[in-house]
């Protein structure tokens, strides 16, 4: 750690969130992160909504959630294939949990007002490698949708 501040109060341009540990938590971070991503824009109002999306699902505050955001950016840039992403969390997280991914994933993609035909695509993909019924999804979706609606009436 100390070598870490060293490094960067030295020469601030060469510090480097490190890349996190390929758990189940930042695996799904970092699937936050690709399906922000994935119209190739990253907005603002995409990352608040990972930032949110992380400190409730963890128990963390704002800067820890921004923090752990960090180290999940660097852990998707390092895993270009989802399904490797998805190999970390499909079988260690409970059919509820799944749901519940799902749902966070809708809610960043959602954030910016437009829905994309890539983002949808990442997420049947996301949803079929989940393991979740067509029936399913579409639910999902469509309680993200009127969630999404709700929050700017």
């Amino acid at each position: 750690m100390f070598e870490n501040l060293l490094t960067f109060f030295g020469n601030p341009g060469s510090y480097k969130t490190p890349l996190p540990e390929a758990d189940a938590k930042h695996a799904i971070g970092a699937l936050l992160v690709r399906a922000a991503k994935a119209d190739q824009a990253y907005l603002f109002e995409e990352v608040e909504q990972i930032d949110k999306v992380l400190a409730e699902r963890n128990g963390l505050n704002i800067v820890e959630a921004a923090k752990m955001r960090a180290a999940c950016e660097k852990l998707e840039e390092a895993m270009p294939n989802t399904s490797q992403l998805m190999n970390v969390i499909k079988d260690s997280i409970s059919a509820a949990e799944k749901e519940a991914t799902v749902r966070a994933l809708w809610s960043v993609i959602l954030a910016d007002g437009v829905e994309h035909e890539d983002e949808d695509e990442l997420m049947h993909e996301i949803e079929r490698l989940l393991g979740l019924t067509p029936g399913i999804a579409k639910r999902l979706h469509d309680d993200a949708v009127a969630q999404a609606k709700s929050f700017k009436a």
